[in-house]
């Protein structure tokens, strides 16, 4: 029955988000809610300029809405109902408040590095001592392939607040490509709602299914050529929210696995800046990774069928994992 609702669950999300995401867009041509491209970046995306942002907005409410309307169903409302949408608001605000900026300052630099960190890490942390206090599973995290929980004890608050720190930045440096972070965290969203259905974890199954719908909903106008973009509204929310769906089924660990894109572009920028600090010299073309595949002659497309590829084949393992 659980992977039947996840197929109603995405199907509904998907028109939803769509609906949402088509209502958005003049909205945001009329405000002039613009994206401001880099000036550092490929010279090919500066087209890109003007292009709506904040799309994340109908990827929050498309799922918001149907996540809320089948917990109301199903009347399964509890404090794990409660994390999972306050944390996904609180990161989406966060988001909003970062593109905000942009565009009243017409530049793409919003909030400051430090304020955007200290934040997140302010939500993270107060979830995660939520977590370890207030829910019955407590501290102990899933332990992949071993197929056994281990209990983080004291450990588990700044583990947990990191993990959801690290999945937001990360998610948020993948958003660099028309439909790449959407059609990414569709497939990983996915992941996790099967996941969930495996272990009988109802409310994080019925969000990741609302999650992945909406993505989907909203990559129809966010594929190449891109009519809209997610912004940090978007990204932000999508890290923060599939983070907290993972931790509240104790399967943080499998974050990595099924995420293991998100890492990669992470893991690319802490390379590129810490080569070059130290030996004055750049190990890729351009950081984040999906910038380097552009610069070695992939064309936008490619790279980003090349990443939901590999997205795919990571979820493929991290259910070999379960």
């Amino acid at each position: 029955m659980g992977y039947v609702q996840i197929g109603f669950v995405i199907v509904m999300a998907f028109l939803v988000g769509m609906t949402f995401t088509s209502l958005l867009i003049p909205v945001l041509q009329k405000k002039h809610a613009g994206q401001n491209i880099r000036e550092d970046g490929p010279q090919s995306h500066m087209k890109k300029a003007g292009t709506p942002s904040m799309g994340g907005i109908a990827i929050i409410a498309g799922t918001l809405f149907i996540f809320c309307f089948t917990v109301w169903m199903q009347k399964s409302f509890s404090g794990e109902f409660a994390v999972i949408v306050t944390g996904f608001l609180l990161f989406g605000a966060l988001g909003f408040l970062d593109d905000y900026a942009k565009i009243a300052r017409h530049q793409n630099l919003g909030l400051r590095a430090w304020q955007k960190l200290v934040l997140q890490i302010a939500i993270s942390v107060g979830i995660a001592w939520y977590m370890a206090n207030y829910t019955i599973s407590g501290t102990v995290v899933y332990i992949p392939f071993i197929g056994e929980y281990l209990d983080f004890g004291a450990w588990y608050v700044p583990f947990i607040a990191f993990v959801i720190v690290a999945m937001s930045n990360s998610v948020n440096l993948t958003d660099g490509l028309d439909g790449l972070a959407s059609g990414v965290t569709a497939v990983v969203s996915l992941f996790f709602a099967v996941a969930a259905a495996t272990f009988l974890f109802e409310l994080p199954m019925l969000f990741c299914a609302a999650l992945c719908g909406s993505c989907l909903g909203f990559l129809v106008f966010n594929k190449n050529p891109a009519k809209i973009f997610m912004g940090d509204t978007g990204s932000m929310a999508l890290g923060g929210g599939l983070a907290i769906a993972a931790i509240t089924m104790n399967m943080t660990l499998l974050l990595p696995i099924a995420g293991f894109v998100y890492v990669a572009e992470a893991l690319s920028v802490i390379i590129q800046v810490v080569s070059f600090k130290l030996t004055g010299k750049r190990v890729f073309k351009m950081a984040p990774l999906h910038h380097h595949f552009e610069l070695s002659g992939l064309s936008e497309k490619k790279v980003v069928a090349v990443f939901w590829t590999a997205s795919l084949a990571c979820c493929v393992a991290a259910l070999a994992a379960l």
